[in-house]
């Protein structure tokens, strides 16, 4: 398994599980700032139509498309099944961000063999390594 920083690295396309239109919480400013960086963001949202000027998704399984990576911003209880939706749209990689821990969420993934990140944020991780996607 690779380790967060290499998983971010190999990923273009980050669908984005409750990305929010508020600009003021992390589930907005941290995709926001990837797609600064040079990441597709593709965000999965019922509530919305529109954010980071892509149309949203209702759930992983409406994306017509594949993705890299599907970053979570739900709590721990609603994680089990968004990793069982990462798995069944064939995501190679699942990341929990900072303060979310699923060891239900966790097996699940390993079971499946997709790589699984916990407890981890994008935007510090992006930073700590000094990665863009940009040309």
């Amino acid at each position: 398994m690779r380790d967060a920083q290499r998983i971010l690295a190999g990923a273009a396309t980050i669908a984005v599980v409750g990305a929010s239109r508020d600009p003021r919480k992390p589930a907005h400013t941290v995709p926001a700032q990837m797609q600064r960086y040079g990441w597709r963001i593709i965000p999965v949202n019922p509530m919305a139509e529109e954010l980071f000027g892509e149309r949203v998704y209702g759930s992983l399984a409406d994306i017509p498309h594949p993705v890299d990576l599907v970053d979570v911003f739900r709590p721990a209880a609603d994680a089990v099944e968004v990793v069982r939706q990462a798995v069944a749209i064939g995501a190679p990689a699942v990341w929990l961000q900072l303060g979310i821990v699923s060891a239900e969420a966790r097996r699940i993934a390993e079971e499946a063999g997709i790589e699984y990140v916990e407890d981890r944020c994008l935007v510090i991780e992006r930073a700590a390594g000094g990665l863009t996607r940009l040309g």
